[in-house]
């Protein structure tokens, strides 16, 4: 049977709603190698195990289930996926996610294998809320710098596909299993990447991700929507001090600051938001000439004020 050349690695956890379009996009997808699916299914609630092994039968060559009698987590489940893929390629896609351009994955090879330097290539993707409502994302520039990368990432999981040796050595070097504080693993991976090869991208929109109501990276609770953005801001920081000498320091942690004060500025309490501004400050005394914060503040009067009016 022929090599497989590209892995597919579609991690999910309670997306009956969405497996199905996520693994038909995969299977509609043109190219002249053969591509395999590994799906990580970390023991749904609900039908999405099911579904998975429907399709299995009816395409066994190239789906495979990686799952357990446990649920094991979003990161092991995540490594677990990865380290089954057998191609010499993997390409991300969450089971809530899928492919639009049947010549995604075809393209995307075709790139990698033209310029060996290069580790991974990322398209635009279209982010599409439950509502319906889409937007292109990046919004602007398709960049493809380390400090673009640190100052925000381009890179949608679900646009991805990188060389797996590359992904192994970035586990071996990095080792992400160490920073539980850290609420995703893709960003670090391709942080990783930047840092250590060449990054490409391909400016047209080839796959879609959901933004749920309720998902780790989305959530209508400010705390955890605070906790989250200060994860990606921790771990844009941590590579910058590695990997790019710290020159990105101050204007990250200033990012980082001014983004929790932001969210403070329309939820919580006055006290909470000064409890804030004074832990940021005495990390990073340099904060406390950040004239945005003090504007932040004065717009949450107002906005308490305006409140007490309307009852």
């Amino acid at each position: 049977m022929e090599e497989v050349m590209l892995s597919v690695i579609m991690t999910t956890y309670n997306h009956e709603r969405y497996i199905a379009k996520a693994i038909e996009s995969v299977l509609r997808q043109q190219t002249t190698f053969r591509v395999e699916i590994v799906v990580g299914e970390d023991c749904s609630t609900d039908r999405t195990l099911n579904i998975a092994r429907d399709y299995q039968s009816m395409s066994p060559e190239c789906i495979r289930i990686i799952t357990s009698e446990e649920n094991v987590g979003w990161r092991r489940n995540y490594r677990r996926t990865i380290a089954a893929a057998r191609g010499k390629y993997i390409a991300m896609l969450d089971g809530d996610d899928y492919f639009t351009h049947r010549k995604k994955l075809q393209m995307q090879v075709d790139l990698l294998e033209a310029e060996p330097e290069v580790g991974m290539c990322y398209t635009r993707s279209e982010r599409v809320d439950e509502e319906g409502n889409t937007t292109l994302y990046p919004e602007g520039e398709c960049l493809t710098t380390f400090e673009a990368m640190l100052r925000r990432n381009p890179a949608e999981n679900c646009t991805v596909v990188a060389r797996r040796d590359l992904v192994e050595r970035y586990y071996a070097e990095v080792r992400p299993e160490e920073h539980p504080e850290w609420r995703t693993d893709d960003l670090p991976m391709w942080l990783w990447f930047a840092a250590t090869s060449k990054y490409r991208a391909i400016d047209c929109p080839m796959a879609v991700h959901r933004v749920l109501r309720e998902s780790v990276s989305h959530s209508p609770k400010y705390r955890d929507k605070i906790a989250f953005v200060d994860s990606l801001s921790d771990i844009s920081i941590w590579y910058d001090e590695r990997y790019n000498h710290g020159n990105l320091g101050g204007e990250l942690r200033t990012t980082k600051h001014n983004t929790a004060l932001w969210v403070l500025s329309y939820n919580g309490g006055i006290g909470e938001y000064v409890a804030r501004w004074w832990r940021d400050v005495r990390e990073y005394r340099p904060l406390l000439r950040n004239i945005a914060s003090y504007g932040l503040f004065g717009k949450k009067i107002l906005w308490r004020m305006w409140h007490k009016t309307q009852r």
